[in-house]
């Protein structure tokens, strides 16, 4: 029988204080509590736990939606589309549309797993805390591995937290050629915690997420050629405009360019008066990755172009002195005397 001093419910223990309140016995109130109140708070738990996983998820998939969409466009075309280019465009909108529905996918499954283990753990030590288990010595633990972790693995940590920020604002993607600082060149594989990229020498590279400080991407949503043009002073600067107008008009109209060239090209005038030409600047808008075939195709046909006109493309002069030593002297003076020889005997 129990002591008449000693408290036969704990504090919190509102099952049991309930019970003792209701038939005012010690014994029946430790009962209730053991077959009621604890199996009723770790059910209370484990519902409470389902529905904020529940809940997390939900906010998982809507990142998931808008990482599906992207920041950008997947590119910027003109119309009309015809012919052969329309299933290129097409294939090729389809493979980037699927990386990055693949990629956002990828990185929710990630995120729900790492959710699910966070509710684990927690709801887990507050259902052994229910059930009268010391957890003291686990959240100590928990805290030790979690210095430790801040310490010894701050550079992988923050490698996988700029991957997942890199996957989910679609920054750059397997195929896209991109300039991540410490090396330039097209995406081969995308990471959590590396990103691998190929230059254009054939050297693979492979920079840490975490040491990316900026990503210039070359070839996301839209791209540009930029074309220089070098012309002698002499020419007619209004003629040379006119006719590089013409050439990038005329590859605006080709309808093998029709769906790579998406916008008017652009003569933009005098950029640079060099020592030895006048530069002149065209800028073509072109889909994405397809800016420098498009500049080459330009100025193959700027040059044949200026060939026809007759417009000259300068090139670099230079006046040479040769000093002859001392020993080739003598004779260069006798070829001197007998050429004046000869002169005076023509006279």
């Amino acid at each position: 029988m129990f002591s008449a001093t000693a408290a036969p419910c704990e504090e919190g223990e509102q099952t049991c204080e309930v019970a003792l309140d209701l038939f005012g016995n010690d014994t029946v109130a430790q009962v209730a509590d053991v077959i009621i109140g604890k199996p009723l708070a770790v059910t209370v738990l484990l519902v409470l736990g389902l529905l904020v996983r529940w809940a997390l998820h939900k906010v998982v998939d809507r990142l998931v939606a808008s990482a599906e969409d992207g920041v950008l466009p997947d590119r910027v075309t003109r119309l009309p589309k015809r012919g052969k280019a329309v299933h290129a465009v097409a294939a090729r909108d389809a493979a980037t549309q699927t990386r990055r529905v693949q990629r956002a996918k990828t990185m929710g499954d990630l995120l729900k797993s790492v959710i699910t283990g966070i509710l684990v753990a927690i709801v887990g030590t507050m259902v052994l805390s229910e059930l009268g288990v010391n957890i003291a010595p686990i959240i100590a633990s928990a805290g030790i591995v979690g210095v430790a972790l801040g310490f010894g693995a701050q550079s992988l940590v923050k490698d996988f937290l700029s991957g997942i920020f890199m996957i989910f604002e679609d920054q750059y993607g397997v195929g896209d050629v991109v300039d991540v600082g410490e090396a330039t060149g097209t995406i081969e594989a995308v990471s959590l915690r590396v990103t691998r990229l190929r230059d254009l020498n054939g050297t693979v590279w492979y920079v840490p997420n975490g040491s990316i400080l900026r990503v210039g991407n070359m070839s996301q949503n839209w791209s540009r050629a930029v074309v220089d043009v070098n012309v002698a002073y002499g020419e007619d600067l209004v003629r040379v405009q006119e006719v590089l107008r013409d050439v990038s008009h005329g590859m605006w109209e080709d309808d093998d360019f029709r769906n790579v060239v998406i916008e008017e090209p652009e003569v933009t005038g005098v950029e640079v008066l060099a020592a030895d030409s006048v530069t002149l600047r065209v800028m073509v808008k072109t889909a994405p990755m397809e800016q420098w075939g498009v500049a080459r195709e330009l100025r193959q046909r700027i040059k044949a172009r200026f060939d026809h006109e007759g417009i000259e493309i300068p090139f670099a002069q230079r006046v040479v002195w040769h000093r002859d030593d001392e020993k080739a002297q003598p004779p260069v003076a006798a070829d001197a005397d007998a050429a004046g020889a000869d002169a005076t005997e023509k006279v």
